[in-house]
């Protein structure tokens, strides 16, 4: 089969690599679409390693048609059409997934479309719901509004019943976000978040932030805050060392969480096994009633890897970056 090898951040080639086999409890995919994310970009940099035991090729989401099913799979069949979480491997012709992280594709989504779904609504469901206890009534800072986890985060929220307030970098891409519902657009190069979060009427902070900036934003992020808020930090793009003022998280009963999704086992109450269940009986239905949809910015041929990652790199693109392996 063929897969993209990273021979430098710059030339990932379209190579034959050896086939994939289905062990016991996966299924081997057919994949049709590949979604881009940040951690792959870090990858072909050198600077992601794969978990133990996972594809060195890299790729965490993908739909497309189940080809085979292993030893003691009963919940899918050959032809099923379905997208799916990954540790690795999706920038491929064929990829093995344990069956727990395979999902149907949504009522109302196309194939192709669909391969924009596992990874931003396995992070969102798991952190901002599973985690941060999200609920109606709240208020929802999300850094970074017009990426692809910010627009699913935005839906999702609004769907909850909650307001949403978001940054970006671009009235353009705070335009977008508008449409999507969001209630408080701030441009982060004119104005500071935290007094605009604070200008917000009857507003005591966020109840629960979304930050992928990591330590350059971390004590504003605590300033930001509402009493008995949560911060929780999926990304590090502002750097991973800063100084925590105790005192501040105190003062608010406030806490800082930080989540990885890549790393989990699939196994286990904290699992991605149980993330895919969750997110499959939640955010599925909020798919099929049209309150949440795949937002994608850009479709590649796989061909074209490394220029999706160049895309995202430039923060070029609104939503997802999508890579065609097939029709």
């Amino acid at each position: 089969m063929r897969a993209i090898t990273a021979v430098s951040a710059d030339d990932l080639r379209w190579d034959e690599v050896p086939d994939v086999a289905a062990q016991p409890g996966e299924v081997i995919i057919e994949v049709v679409t590949a979604g881009v994310n940040r951690a792959d970009v870090l990858q072909a940099a050198g600077n992601y390693p794969p978990p133990p035991g996972a594809s060195d090729v890299m790729g965490l989401e993908v739909s497309g048609r189940i080809a085979e099913v292993g030893e003691n799979v009963a919940e899918w069949s050959v032809g099923d059409q379905v997208c799916a979480l990954l540790a690795g491997g999706g920038y491929a012709e064929r990829v093995a997934v344990p069956a727990a992280q395979v999902m149907p594709v949504p009522d109302g989504v196309d194939l192709h479309s669909a391969a924009a779904l596992p990874e931003v609504a396995c992070t969102v469901w798991s952190n901002l719901v599973m985690t941060a206890g999200l609920t109606e009534g709240h208020l929802l800072l999300v850094h970074g509004g017009a990426s692809g986890i910010g627009t699913h985060a935005i839906q999702v929220a609004r769907a909850l019943g909650c307001r949403v307030a978001v940054t970006a970098g671009s009235a353009e891409k705070l335009a977008f976000c508008g449409e999507l519902g969001v209630d408080v657009a701030i441009n982060y190069r004119e104005d500071d978040f935290v007094e605009a979060i604070k200008r917000e009427p009857d507003s005591q902070g966020a109840d629960v932030i979304l930050d992928i900036m990591g330590a350059s934003y971390l004590d504003r992020n605590i300033d930001a805050l509402a009493p008995d808020g949560r911060l929780v930090v999926i990304g590090f793009q502002g750097g991973v060392k800063a100084e925590l003022n105790i005192g501040k998280l105190l003062a608010k009963r406030a806490g800082v969480i930080a989540t990885a999704l890549r790393s989990r086992p699939v196994d286990g109450p904290s699992g991605k096994g149980a993330i895919v269940d969750e997110v499959v009986a939640n955010v599925w239905p909020m798919i099929a009633a049209g309150k949440v949809r795949p937002i994608v910015g850009a479709e590649l041929p796989i061909t074209d890897a490394a220029a999706a990652h160049r895309m995202l790199t430039a923060s070029e693109v609104t939503g997802k970056v999508l890579l065609r392996v097939r029709d």
